[in-house]
């Protein structure tokens, strides 16, 4: 099992469009991943309606986990895109 924790970098924090492509990056990984904000329950990183129930916001830090083979690097790749500014783009 590898472990990441991330700070979400975009202001619309994980609703909307960067929801959607973290979804969409963590699909392409077809690996089971979750996400946690702290203290919370683990949530099933690969379902838009989980990450828009977790609430998480600009400057939220949550936790990643996920395993299989290529866990540490995928979440390497997810950790990098949560904590891009994807409103900037």
């Amino acid at each position: 099992m590898a472990e990441r924790q991330a700070t979400i970098a975009s202001s619309s924090g994980l609703h909307a469009r960067p929801a959607k492509l973290f979804v969409q990056a963590v699909q392409e990984k077809k690996l089971p991943v979750t996400i946690a904000a702290a203290g919370g329950p683990d949530l099933n990183a690969g379902s838009i309606l989980s990450l828009i129930g977790l609430g998480a916001a600009k400057g939220s830090v949550v936790t990643l986990k996920a395993e299989g083979e290529g866990a540490e690097k995928a979440l390497d790749e997810l950790v990098a895109l949560l904590e891009t500014d994807l409103d900037a783009q």
